[in-house]
């Protein structure tokens, strides 16, 4: 099969023609480090267009194949079939020095990393790229991302939905109508760099159990222990470690492995050693105690609080699906601050603000109260204040902010300096309507061109907005997908990170804080998925998030000098499963001298979750913004 064809003009993709391998695996289940692949394709494409090999082969894991009725891969179906390692070098060959391109890039590169770790090779991949990351940036007009609904979009003709080989053919045809699009709109590919990695390397640890009570404080002068207590140990003991650490978690002491302001005491023999728990209870005035004396305390530990039990679930979608969802809060925009520091200074936005009803889009969805409904807006230009006050004006009028050139944007505002943004010689080839700050005084229906029409717009929300996330009534609950994007830097990285709070807004142990160092939680709950330089998502399993963990609140941070004012907007998005339809969506820009950045939380309000768009910034860097939620993060 070739892919030279009028849909692969090749003198015109320039920086977008690579060696390509694409990749689609059928898998036992979802989780990588604990499910295998069942089967597995590669197609390797040329920068030509021209395919150069394929593979498909189905695998046999030596385990149930689980979901035989999404994938109808029987046993008796893989027997006799190799095993992965039998067929390791191959695919090895073929993903040699190419992009490894599938839909959701992650999680094929995931699962074939554990392979490859299982059979004591490396996972030949250097960069990927993810076909749904890219048309996250196209952004065509379609109802969600999935494989089949962007194969309608582009023409492609799919035969055998989850069948391994033709969703890689598939993948190849949206591949090359969405690197089109990427080239009619000059978009930067998002690849992502892949470091070598073995399995060992990026396994989460076995699940702790989560302390089942509350944190009482800091232990007083001659006082007893209490369940609930964080206590950390440093420096040479007297007993194993492992010994005082089992008998502590038994006695309901939460056991933590780094020290702050949040610990109730440090366990040490050696109280004036230049440890970095010593020196950061020092810092934080956390008790000392020696082993003696904690072994002596842990004899009578006092009952502690239990975590609030709260009967969870998801507010129900009612029909029709696709135009409701839960009920919607009216908030005031203020949000919790984090503990010891200091908000940075923020335009104020409106006391009160709500989320507004789903709506069609399109050039009928508009009113004399909301004009812009249906339109998404470019604003180029100006300093950063005025930018943000221009795209608030855009939410206020019922439009959506956006902030990089896509194909859904409908109308672009300039501002001073906007002529010289590299995106204008792009812009006027496509045509694009090109307005002045005037225009967002009054804009009138006449202003309308046409705008291509989705079943369902995301709710735009503002700064401090508040939604329910929807769930079906019956079946499995899907993960959902908080989603981070922003322009392109050249000169900084941005790392999106959450924490797992508690009712008292502290992390319960330090594997609850996730980063780039840590991207998954023990139980996998909560996971950081990378779609390129300029987009990462923070995945959530809600329904199986232990009783303890009350708000997940998802944050930026800016790695140098850099802050958010130079970057600019970040846009959020949340959507159900990974190639969902985007539910709701905010352009949260408010910040100018901060590094680090609240953009949404996600938490617990009787029987529903609730997700708020917050765009709180702070001065402080990330190892500050991390104290804050009990969390020391080593240099």
């Amino acid at each position: 099969m070739s892919l030279a064809s009028p849909f692969w003009d090749v003198p015109a993709m320039g920086d977008y023609a690579y060696d390509w391998a694409l990749v689609d695996v059928e898998t036992s289940g979802l989780i990588a480090r604990r499910d295998r692949v069942l089967s597995v394709a590669v197609i390797t494409i040329g920068p030509d267009g021209e395919q150069t090999g394929e593979l498909s082969t189905l695998l046999n894991p030596g385990c149930d194949p689980g979901p035989v009725e999404v994938h109808g891969l029987t046993v008796e179906r893989l027997q006799g079939a190799p095993t992965f390692d039998q067929v390791a070098g191959r695919i090895g060959a073929m993903l040699q020095d190419r992009v490894l391109v599938a839909h959701n890039a992650q999680f094929d590169y995931d699962f074939l990393a554990h392979e490859f770790a299982r059979a004591r090779m490396w996972l030949p991949v250097s960069q990927r790229l993810c076909t749904l990351a890219l048309n996250r940036q196209v952004d065509p007009p379609t109802d969600d991302m999935k494989l089949g609904t962007l194969a309608a979009h582009y023409g492609v003709s799919q035969q055998r939905a989850h069948d391994a080989l033709d969703d890689t053919r598939v993948l190849a045809g949206i591949l090359r109508a969405s690197l089109r699009e990427a080239a009619r709109l000059d978009l930067p590919l998002p690849l992502v760099t892949c470091p070598p990695r073995t399995e060992s390397q990026f396994s989460p640890k076995p699940p702790k159990t989560p302390c089942a009570y509350r944190n009482p404080g800091r232990l007083t002068p001659g006082g007893p222990l209490q369940q609930g207590m964080k206590v950390a140990i440093t420096g040479e003991t007297a007993h194993a470690r492992a010994e005082l650490v089992g008998r502590a978690v038994a006695a309901g002491l939460n056991m933590m492995t780094s020290v702050s302001r949040h610990t109730s005491v440090l366990v040490t023999n050696e109280p004036t050693a230049d440890s970095a728990k010593a020196r950061r209870a020092l810092a934080e005035g956390v008790p000392v105690i020696d082993e003696q004396s904690f072994l002596r305390l842990l004899a009578d530990v006092q009952p502690g609080t239990a975590h609030e039990a709260t009967a969870v679930g998801t507010a129900p979608v009612t029909v029709p699906e696709a135009e409701q969802v839960g009920p919607v809060e009216v908030v005031s925009t203020t949000t919790a601050a984090v503990p010891t520091l200091e908000a940075a200074t923020l335009p104020t936005a409106s006391p009160c603000v709500s989320v507004p009803a789903p709506r069609q889009s399109g050039p009928s969805a508009g009113s004399s109260d909301k004009p812009l409904a249906g339109r998404r807006v470019l604003v180029l230009g100006g300093v950063h204040t005025d930018a943000a006050a221009a795209r608030t004006r855009v939410v206020e009028l019922g439009g959506s902010a956006a902030i990089n050139l896509s194909a859904s944007v409908t109308d672009v505002v300039l501002l001073p300096g906007g002529e010289d943004d590299r995106r204008m010689r792009r812009i006027t080839a496509l045509e694009l309507p090109v307005r002045d700050l005037h225009w967002l005084a009054s804009p009138t229906a006449t202003d309308h061109n046409a705008v291509a029409v989705r079943l369902q717009d995301p709710h735009v929300m503002p700064r401090g907005g508040v939604i329910d996330l929807p769930m079906p009534h019956s079946g499995p609950a899907p993960e959902w997908y908080i989603t981070a994007g922003w322009a392109p830097q050249s000169d900084c990285g941005i790392d999106l990170v959450a924490f797992l709070l508690d009712e008292d807004e502290q992390v319960t142990f330090d594997e609850d804080f996730i980063f780039y160092g840590a991207p998954e939680s023990p139980a996998g709950t909560v996971r950081l998925l990378t779609g390129g330089p300029a987009e990462q998502t923070i995945a959530l399993d809600l329904a199986s998030l232990p009783p303890a963990t009350r708000k997940i609140v998802v944050a930026a941070a800016i790695d140098g000098a850099t802050t958010f004012g130079t970057v600019g907007a970040i846009q959020i998005s949340a959507a159900p499963g990974s190639s969902g339809a985007p539910l709701a969506r905010a352009t949260l820009d408010a910040a100018t001298t901060e590094r680090t950045m609240l953009l949404a939380e996600i938490y617990r309000r009787g029987a529903v979750w609730r997700l708020r768009a917050v765009g709180q910034g702070y001065d402080h860097g990330l190892d500050a913004l991390a104290r804050g939620y009990g969390v020391d993060i080593a240099d």
